[in-house]
């Protein structure tokens, strides 16, 4: 059993993404510290790649920051097993397949485990194609981890059959982003989800308020917080990890 479980043992999970380099990975790391003193119960680091397409303008922007900042995904290996020094919350990858690709897979999913990461998540990777890594992922015991969206429809029960770690369930249709109100109908993807596994599901894209997240969490199993994050890394820069533990405080205490 993969230690993303332990993420949803204390009652709702609060999960937030950030991308690694943004504005430098000395700072990413102070922020990783930050958010799990403030209660984070699962991090999600993206890994920077030249073209997001499942990532709105926020997003976008920080990858760009990064990758002009000179941050390699070597670079951001090293830096987490700088973290696991000290930080036992699980923690996962959210990057593109290209990125993997390109860096040979088996070597990537590889230090994956042995640095320390829990889980993998592609958001480029159709269900049908996941084949090219879970094996890999398997044998390194690193959770694929399934994303679910509102158009999944007829194919949810069949992801929810396979998934493992936790499934990602994209609370909207297009890219990241904040959003003042979420309409899709998460409780009937939960249902369908809870019909066919015990696995446990959080809510991503376009969460920014602690009502909102308290809101889907209700529903689910966690909420996934970036964009709100991200602005704020956007804003205070290299002092950013005292804002980010702050809004990660307000989270995790409506969520906990």
């Amino acid at each position: 059993m993969s230690k993303i479980r332990e993420a949803f043992d204390h009652g709702k999970a609060f999960i937030p993404f950030i991308t690694c380099g943004d504005p430098d990975l000395e700072t990413t790391e102070r922020i990783v510290h930050s958010m799990v003193a403030n209660g984070a119960d699962l991090i999600e680091l993206g890994i920077p790649f030249s073209d997001p397409t499942a990532e709105g303008p926020v997003i976008q922007s920080a990858n760009i920051r990064a990758l002009s900042g000179g941050v390699t995904t070597d670079k951001i290996f090293d830096m987490v097993r700088r973290l696991r020094r000290d930080i036992t919350v699980p923690m996962v990858f959210m990057t593109y397949a290209n990125v993997v690709y390109s860096y040979d897979a088996e070597k990537f999913i590889s230090t994956c485990a042995e640095i320390g990461i829990d889980g993998l998540i592609l958001p480029d990777l159709p269900f049908e194609e996941k084949d090219e890594f879970a094996p890999i992922c398997q044998k390194y015991g690193v959770d694929l981890i399934s994303l679910i969206a509102p158009t999944s429809e007829n194919r949810i029960a069949m992801i929810a059959k396979e998934a493992e770690g936790f499934i990602y369930i994209v609370s909207s249709l297009g890219v990241t982003g904040v959003r003042s109100e979420i309409n899709t109908d998460i409780a009937s993807i939960v249902k369908l989800i809870r019909e066919n596994t015990d696995v446990p599901c959080a809510v991503g894209f376009g969460i920014s308020t602690p009502k909102q997240a308290a809101k889907m969490a209700s529903i689910s199993d966690g909420a996934i917080v970036g964009s709100a994050i991200i602005k704020l890394i956007a804003e205070y820069g290299q002092n950013a990890a005292e804002p980010v533990g702050e809004y990660v405080k307000n989270m995790t205490r409506e969520l906990h």
